[in-house]
């Protein structure tokens, strides 16, 4: 998800004009002393000024659409704000303070680089417990920002004792206004605004609020009656793995990946994150026991996509594998290509793995990753070893040596890419792997020879074995090697009717 800019620049400009025309800083306020009571309408203290007025004029005028969407949008997370504020004992007129730092935009990113609804700079967010790395930007959760934003406005207000000051600092840094009121001994936000110390981004941000929070607690006084606004934020929360993709949360949730997209703003790479065992994802509201119970049903489909590369002056075998992370025999397999020696403007295909997700029928439970066509293109990970590989994908790990062109079973590397042909397409390829144990060699065979070597008799074993296809029943398998589905079960420990595309069973002709 691309951050977005927090202002325009017009915008910013035009502001900046407005208040250059509105005189000097130290000119004499108008207290509305009624936000000093306990039952004021306002929660935050109110002056009028030509500062104050002139935002009040810009909301109505040039600004009026981008200010009628702030108030549309602010209904989305008022619940949320106003009970975390309500909480700590600030003033719920605080909301208004994400309205002008974001415009309520979750991925709002100011040229500065501070992000999300709180706009919030890195440093600052981490010191206040948001997370932000490769996987996740917590600045970007609505939740998290909002909880790490009312204990920084706390600590703010403690310090200088004084609202103005406080969302001054919050916008220019506690230490540049704790400088300035000992430099210039004074001890309100006006007085330190007329010194020529702060600058006019900080300057703008108290009368901004002021008068957002005055139109916003009544619209309809300034002339904005027809807002449609949006409706709160509710949702349910589910526990996943790692590396969860937010297609396979729209699927167990029976929703959509742009729903969830919208609920995770946070998480950058559009799955949960890599570096913990369990993320708490947002999933729209009633919606968790569907999603828990789809959770053990939900499959993994990989297939492997092409893109075309045309080989340029200078490209050579290494210099295109290295490009694109895939390992010069796949490139060699998947073009039939005999020499490594590339023909200038010649086509190349580049195969790359898609991940896709299926539910598996009710009642199924350990589902595991299916492969839809022939190759599958594997990085080797710290730890892992030919045979658990082999292992993984149902196929011989003799044959993984030879796909690969491997001196050996040992010679693999973490980091290496293997190709694997779970199921191999074309005339000239196997479609299915059915290997046949003999003698303690592993033979492949085409499906054309399956039928005439089950048949036969194998001196170790009666058996032979069957890689499961797309679309293959226990059913159909049973009329095809002549057995009944209750054999079959017996001889492969089945407990249900249930098989899975890559599976590996145990057959032989009744």
């Amino acid at each position: 998800m691309q951050l977005e800019n927090v202002e325009s620049k017009s915008c910013h400009d035009e502001e900046l004009v407005a208040l250059s025309r509105t005189g000097a800083w130290d000119e004499k306020m108008s207290w509305d002393k009624s936000t000093l009571t306990a039952g004021s309408r306002y929660k935050f203290p109110v002056v009028f000024n030509k500062k104050v007025d002139m935002y009040l004029n810009l909301f109505q005028t040039t600004q009026r659409d981008t200010f009628s969407r702030w108030l549309a949008k602010s209904a989305m997370y008022r619940p949320l704000i106003e009970k975390e504020l309500a909480a700590a004992g600030l003033p719920k007129d605080l909301l208004y303070l994400a309205m002008i730092e974001s415009g309520y935009n979750q991925l709002a990113c100011s040229s500065a680089n501070a992000v999300g609804l709180w706009q919030f700079m890195q440093a600052t967010g981490e010191e206040y417990d948001l997370q932000v790395d490769k996987y996740v930007d917590e600045r970007r959760d609505p939740v998290k920002s909002t909880k790490a934003a009312v204990t920084y406005l706390s600590d703010l207000y403690q310090e200088f004792n004084d609202w103005h000051l406080a969302v001054a600092a919050y916008n220019g840094g506690p230490g540049t206004i704790r400088n300035g009121l000992k430099l210039h001994n004074v001890d309100n936000f006006w007085d330190l605004a007329s010194k020529d110390y702060l600058a006019l981004e900080t300057k703008r941000y108290v009368p901004k609020l002021i008068a957002a929070l005055l139109i916003a607690k009544d619209p309809a006084k300034y002339g904005f009656t027809d807002i449609a606004y949006a409706a709160p934020v509710h949702y349910d929360t589910i526990s996943v793995g790692p590396g969860m993709s937010l297609e396979a949360i729209a699927l167990i949730s029976n929703s959509t990946t742009q729903q969830i997209r919208s609920l995770n703003q946070e998480l950058r790479l559009g799955k949960t994150p890599l570096n913990t065992a369990r993320y708490e994802v947002k999933i729209p509201d009633a919606t968790a026991d569907l999603a828990a119970r789809n959770l053990s049903r939900l499959q993994r489909v990989v297939n492997v996509d092409y893109k075309t590369y045309k080989v340029a002056k200078g490209d050579t075998l290494s210099k295109i594998s290295n490009k694109y992370n895939v390992s010069k025999t796949t490139l060699l397999q998947v073009n039939n290509l005999r020499s490594k020696k590339l023909a200038y403007g010649r086509s190349l295909r580049i195969p790359y793995n898609t991940i896709s997700y299926q539910l598996l029928p009710e009642g199924a439970s350990g589902a595991k990753t299916a492969y839809k066509n022939g190759l599958v293109l594997h990085r080797i990970k710290k730890g892992e070893t030919l045979s658990g590989i082999a292992d993984l994908y149902h196929v011989p790990p003799q044959m993984i040596v030879s796909w690969n062109k491997l001196k050996s079973s040992h010679a693999i590397r973490a980091g290496q890419q293997l190709s694997l042909y779970v199921n191999r397409p074309g005339t000239k390829q196997l479609k299915s792997v059915v290997t046949v144990a003999s003698n303690k060699t592993i033979k492949s065979i085409t499906p054309r020879l399956h039928k005439t070597l089950l048949s036969q008799a194998v001196p170790e074993s009666p058996f032979a074995q069957y890689s499961v296809q797309d679309g293959d029943s226990l059913w159909t398998i049973s009329r095809k090697f002549s057995a009944s589905t209750a054999e079959i079960k017996k001889w492969n420990n089945l407990t249900s009717d249930l098989i899975q595309p890559g599976s590996i069973l145990k057959l032989k002709k009744v």
